[in-house]
C-alpha cells in the first residue's frame, strides 16, 4: 500500500473532475490523503480519502461577489493563496511524507513541496493545458498585464515566493509547465490539440463514475424527453433567464424541465411553474446528464465534458472566463449552439432546442465523440498511470 497526497483548492470544478481518479485509488488499495480547505471534508471522506485540512483564502461560491474582475487582481487572489496554503502542506506533510503527490492546477504549493522533498508529482488537470507556442501565442497578452505597475509588481512576487522557497525555475514555467500531466477533458475541447506535447501530457479524457454521494434522480415515467439547465456553481444569479427557460421548456409537449437555480434566486421569483418543470438549488447533475435528451449548460469545463461524455446535444450559454471559446467550440463540433446571455430568450432557446434535437448529424457526432472518449480510457487508465509512476 503507498500513500498518495492530492492537492487542490476548494472549487467544485477542480475537485470534481478527479474525484473518481482518488475514490478508484482508494479501491485498489492506496492510502490516499487529501489537502483542501475544511469544507470538503465530506466530499473528500465520500471517495474514501483521509482529508488533511488547510485553510483556503479563496472566495468561496456563498459570496458570488467576491472574485474581483480585473485580470491581475484574479491572479492576486490565487498567487495569496498559494503563499499561504504552502507553509500548512509542509507542517500536515512533514512527518507524513507520501510516496507520491497529485496536485489540481490551482495547487502549485504541493510541486514545491514535491521538488524539496525529491517526491514523484503528477498534475491532474481539469482544463486545457499549453501547447507548443503557447507563451509566444499569448505573449502580447502578458507584456500588457506586465506592463501596468500592478501587473509589474504580481510577476515580481509570484517570481520572488518561488525564490524564497528556494525553486530554481521562473513562475510561468513551474506553474503552467508540469513535468507529468493526465489531462481530465475531452481532446476534442482542447485548444492546438496536434501541438500538445505527449511526453508532458497525456489525454484521459473526463472521469466519471456512480458519484451516488452526490444524490440521484429518477426520470418521471410519463416524461418523452428530459431537459437539464445549470449555470453550475458560481453564475447562477440569473432569475431573468430561469423565467425564459420556464417559458419556453415548461410547457413544450413531451418534455420535462429539470432547473438548477442555485443559492441565490428565491424560486418565488420565477412565477409560476408548470407541472412538467422541477426547481431545485442543486441538482446530482452527471446522473440526471445520463437520462437527459438536451443540456442548456454556461459550457463550463465540467459541465462541456460531462455533456460530451453523456452524448447530449448542449445550448451553450456562456457567462465567463474559458465558456465563451469552449461554447464557440461545441459549436465548431457540432454539437451545441450558443447563445449569449442577453440573447437567450425563451423564443431562441426553444428554437435551439428544436433545431439540435431535430438535427441527426447531432446525433453521429455525439456518438463519435463519445467513443472517442471511451478510447481515451477516463478513471481506469489514470488510476494505472499513476500506479506506474509509483513504481
Amino acid at each position: 500500500m503507498s500513500h498518495i497526497a492530492m492537492v487542490s483548492i476548494p472549487a467544485p470544478g477542480h475537485v470534481n473532475p478527479s474525484l473518481e481518479v482518488i475514490a478508484e485509488l482508494v479501491r485498489r488499495g492506496h492510502r490516499v490523503t487529501y489537502a483542501n480547505d475544511p469544507s470538503y471534508h465530506d466530499v473528500i471522506t465520500s471517495a474514501g480519502a483521509e482529508p488533511k485540512p488547510y485553510t483556503s483564502t479563496l472566495p468561496t461560491h456563498d459570496d458570488p461577489d467576491g472574485w474581483p474582475d480585473d485580470t491581475i487582481a484574479q491572479l492576486d487572489v490565487f498567487l495569496r493563496d498559494n503563499q499561504a496554503m504552502t507553509p500548512q502542506l509542509r507542517q500536515a506533510y512533514h512527518d507524513d511524507r507520501p510516496d507520491l503527490f497529485l496536485y489540481d492546477i490551482g495547487a502549485a504549493p504541493a510541486r514545491v513541496l514535491a521538488t524539496q522533498w525529491n517526491i514523484p508529482i503528477i498534475q491532474l488537470s481539469p482544463t486545457y493545458v499549453a501547447w507548443d507556442g503557447y507563451e509566444s501565442d499569448m505573449a502580447p497578452l502578458i507584456e500588457q498585464l506586465r506592463s501596468t505597475p500592478e501587473g509589474a509588481d504580481h510577476y515580481r512576487r509570484a517570481q520572488q515566493w518561488l525564490d524564497d522557497e528556494g525553486i530554481d525555475a521562473t513562475h510561468e514555467n513551474f506553474v503552467g509547465r508540469p513535468d507529468n500531466c493526465l489531462v481530465l477533458i475531452p481532446r476534442a475541447l482542447q485548444p492546438h490539440a496536434d501541438r500538445v506535447d505527449a511526453a508532458h501530457y497525456t489525454f484521459i479524457g473526463p472521469c466519471t463514475g456512480p458519484r451516488t454521494q452526490q444524490g440521484t434522480w429518477q426520470r418521471p415515467h410519463d416524461a418523452d424527453h428530459v431537459i437539464l439547465v445549470s449555470l453550475g456553481s458560481a453564475f447562477t444569479n440569473q432569475p431573468a433567464f430561469y423565467r425564459e427557460c420556464l417559458q419556453a421548456f415548461g410547457d413544450l409537449p413531451g418534455w420535462h424541465l429539470v432547473l438548477q437555480i442555485g443559492k441565490h434566486v428565491d424560486p418565488a421569483d420565477l412565477g409560476p411553474v408548470p407541472a412538467t418543470a422541477e426547481i431545485h438549488t442543486w441538482v446530482p447533475q452527471l446522473d440526471i446528464l445520463r437520462q437527459a435528451d438536451a443540456f442548456v449548460t454556461h459550457a463550463g469545463m465540467g459541465g462541456a465534458a460531462e455533456g460530451l461524455v453523456c452524448a447530449v446535444p448542449m445550448i451553450a450559454v456562456p457567462q465567463a472566463v474559458d465558456q465563451f471559446s469552449n461554447a464557440d467550440r461545441l459549436t465548431e463540433l457540432g454539437v451545441a449552439r450558443r447563445l449569449d446571455t442577453d440573447q437567450a430568450t425563451a423564443t431562441a432557446l426553444r428554437q435551439a432546442l428544436l433545431d439540435l434535437t431535430g438535427d441527426p448529424h447531432v446525433t453521429e457526432r455525439l456518438a463519435a465523440i463519445q467513443r472517442q472518449l471511451q478510447a481515451e480510457g477516463g478513471t481506469k487508465r489514470a488510476a494505472d498511470l499513476i500506479e506506474a509512476a509509483l513504481h
